[in-house]
């Protein structure tokens, strides 16, 4: 089948979305299938889709001319906030698959499928409608294939590295204040920092480093796995980044740095998998993330949070989404 993504993210918005549609692109290579990839993005966006049949291309505002092409596929999926309801409702009575990636019960779908993936989607009671489907939950939230299968994690007695993560451009510059801070009082722990395509401080972060600080730029979805089961603790932002940290078992505190994080920061809390340290924004933002992260150095603590994760996402949700999909 052919399979037509589409999505959005820059060096403003993030990347989010597109990570979601890279992780629903594999699964539909891997399970034999033609995806293609549209794109509603700036240059941030390039190395991210190398080797993927792509376009960047601002469909938002040529959704008309696209929607004349459309019935080519024969799935589409729609992962956006910017997309109008008008929009959604020609893709369902045009195509026969259609699937809608939802984090908040952004709009009525039409019919189709609505995929929400968070730890809190059921507690948005969406709305029973003929001829929609939903698939809710971490069991089918979609991740790279580098996650799919992923080794056993070693859990140290004593915590040695932290790992800090805030996306691919960390537009609130939360990155060098959480490190600062952490590298003054944690002085005999080791930081893992990342560094995204989109960063506007750089040279801010770049200053920082020295022998307790290494920074790492242009990771690929191995080299993030591979540094998650390095770290014992992660510093994050609250979005997609926070279903790999459950998958390898990396507790975690987060920090929600736009609103559509604020219900997945306050789930992972809920359920015992990371500590929720608050809005980007709070004037003790800091000492609540050094406070958590005092808490998660007991080796009992991170021993359970990282169970939790484990169990909570096993990696295969964009296999079970695509042939959810595609099923006669």
């Amino acid at each position: 089948m052919k399979a037509l993504l589409l999505t959005e993210g820059s060096s403003s918005i993030g990347h989010g979305h597109i990570t979601r549609c890279l992780s629903l692109y594999q699964a539909f290579e891997t399970l034999g299938h033609e995806p293609f990839l549209l794109v509603a993005g700036d240059s941030s966006v390039e190395s991210l889709l190398k080797d993927k049949n792509h376009r960047i291309f601002d469909w938002h505002k040529n959704w008309k001319t696209l929607i004349e092409k459309i019935e080519d596929y024969n799935v589409v999926v729609v992962d956006s906030y910017l997309a109008s309801e008008e929009f959604y409702q020609e893709i369902s009575k045009r195509v026969k698959r259609k699937l809608y990636i939802d984090d908040y019960k952004r709009i009525d779908y039409p019919s189709g499928i609505v995929l929400n993936g968070g730890v809190y989607a059921y507690e948005l009671a969406y709305p029973q409608k003929m001829g929609l489907k939903y698939l809710l939950g971490p069991r089918y939230i979609p991740l790279r294939s580098a996650f799919w299968k992923v080794k056993r994690r070693n859990i140290r007695q004593k915590a040695k590295r932290i790992l800090i993560t805030f996306g691919g451009d960390d537009s609130k510059n939360m990155t060098p204040k959480v490190l600062k801070s952490l590298r003054e009082h944690f002085k005999d722990l080791e930081f893992l920092v990342v560094v995204g395509k989109g960063f506007r401080n750089i040279e801010e972060i770049s200053a920082l480093a020295d022998k307790q600080v290494n920074l790492f730029e242009g990771l690929s979805a191995e080299g993030m796995r591979e540094l998650m089961l390095l770290a014992d603790i992660a510093i994050s932002a609250g979005g997609q980044t926070t279903y790999e940290l459950a998958r390898v078992g990396t507790p975690a505190v987060l920090v929600a740095v736009a609103e559509n994080q604020l219900l997945n920061c306050k789930g992972w809390h809920n359920i015992g998998f990371a500590f929720y340290a608050g809005w980007w924004e709070d004037k003790d933002i800091i000492e609540k993330v050094i406070t958590h992260t005092e808490s998660i150095m007991d080796y009992k603590v991170r021993e359970k949070m990282a169970k939790v994760g484990k169990k909570t996402v096993d990696g295969k949700g964009a296999l079970r989404v695509v042939k959810e999909l595609t099923k006669d």
